[in-house]
């Protein structure tokens, strides 16, 4: 099957983050398995989910990890030309969900496998698709665990996100952070008697936004990203059922992305110390039994790679281009990096700019970029 059979194949199978993906997993262990590679799964604890890991060369010497999410967004509301779970092809473009981000890279991978098998590999390669990726990288942390324990800790990993085949060594690190403020209600005319949660919930926003300005105007600088500074990003607030009603629950989220030179757990702590101990001893001063609650959504650990790391000149001659950069967008490689101490880069076919979005597509050259670069590492890993 070339890589754009399999693509197609992986396109039909509907695996957004709230959905099981065993049976696009079951495909794929069905598909090694022709081949005569062994996989095997890293569940999740509901047994719906899984992480598929494969090995194809030596088990006994430093190997490459191939790494790849296979969940993808939702398309509800968005509205696609075609079938997003039907690969269709126009104009040299393959349109589906996931096309890009990142089956596209998983079919790359797996088209090349007969190549990884007729090879006399000195350098074994590991195969890991993994999932939930899209709501925090939550699936590839079991399976990291699982690889820290391996008796030969690998050499490098290749994150195969959609990057237009330049090689990424960096992004931020991200924190999501959802808050609830409980107030206490009442008529409006009796106002001060009561809590305002909408009221706590804003001054906790004009907190956080007064950070993000403060990194904005005086914090570290990393010209290899598009926006080079830490920032802070309120993205919903309700609140209130009508003008007349004191509200007694306002809810928000919020986020940090911060680059290396900044703590994003500090800056969660920062944001809770001030509602700790300048808001909650006001509220409950009123009423006692109010309060404000956080609940951590997800958290990207921040990738941040050398530039002159052998990975990155290892990854660029495979990819033959001597620039590299960093993505404003979270990956699971940071997690290799700090879970594991396994050198990472980022790098895959595609672009990053079509995802999550309606008609997305890959480029049938673009997939045939991502092969070359596949077939390239099995040459270098050649006995």
């Amino acid at each position: 099957m070339t890589a754009e059979d399999i693509l197609a194949k992986l396109i039909a199978f509907d695996t957004v983050s709230h959905k099981t993906n065993l049976p696009l997993i079951e495909w794929v262990e069905e598909y090694l398995s022709g081949f005569g590679v062994g996989s095997h799964r890293v569940h999740d604890e509901t047994g719906e989910k899984a992480n598929l890991i494969a090995t194809i060369g030596p088990q006994d010497v430093p190997g490459i990890i191939l790494s790849g999410h296979v969940d993808v967004v939702p398309v509800e509301g968005q509205p696609w030309s075609t079938d997003p779970f039907e690969a269709t092809v126009i104009d040299g473009k393959v349109y589906g969900r996931g096309s890009s981000d990142m089956k596209g890279f998983c079919a790359c991978v797996l088209a090349a496998v007969p190549k990884m098998v007729e090879s006399t590999l000195a350098m074994p390669l590991h195969i890991l698709f993994s999932y939930d990726e899209e709501v925090g990288c939550i699936g590839v942390r079991g399976a990291i665990e699982e690889i820290v324990d391996w008796p030969i800790k690998p050499r490098a990993c290749i994150v195969g996100e959609p990057t237009m085949m330049q090689v990424v060594l960096g992004h931020k690190s991200k924190r999501s952070i959802r808050v609830t403020v409980r107030g206490k209600t009442g008529h409006s005319s009796l106002a001060p008697n009561y809590v305002n949660a909408v009221e706590y919930a804003a001054r906790l926003t004009v907190a956080i936004s007064d950070i993000g300005r403060d990194f904005a105007a005086n914090g570290a600088v990393d010209p290899l990203y598009d926006v080079g500074h830490t920032t802070a990003h309120v993205g919903m607030l309700r609140g209130g059922t009508q003008l007349n009603i004191v509200p007694d629950e306002a809810v928000f989220d919020f986020e940090f992305r911060a680059i290396r030179e900044d703590d994003a757990d500090a800056l969660v702590e920062r944001i809770k110390t001030y509602a700790r101990e300048e808001l909650e001893p006001t509220m409950q001063a009123v009423h006692p039994d109010t309060g404000i609650d956080f609940h951590t959504i997800s958290g990207v650990d921040g990738l941040d790679t050398a530039p002159d790391a052998d990975v990155v000149s290892f990854a660029k001659s495979l990819a033959r281009r001597n620039d590299h950069a960093k993505v404003a967008f979270g990956t699971e490689g940071g997690l290799f990096q700090t879970m594991a101490d396994i050198p990472t880069v980022v790098i895959g076919p595609g672009d990053i700019g079509r995802a999550h979005k309606a008609d997305e597509y890959i480029g049938l050259d673009e997939i045939e970029a991502g092969s070359a670069f596949i077939h390239r590492l099995i040459d270098r890993c050649r006995a």
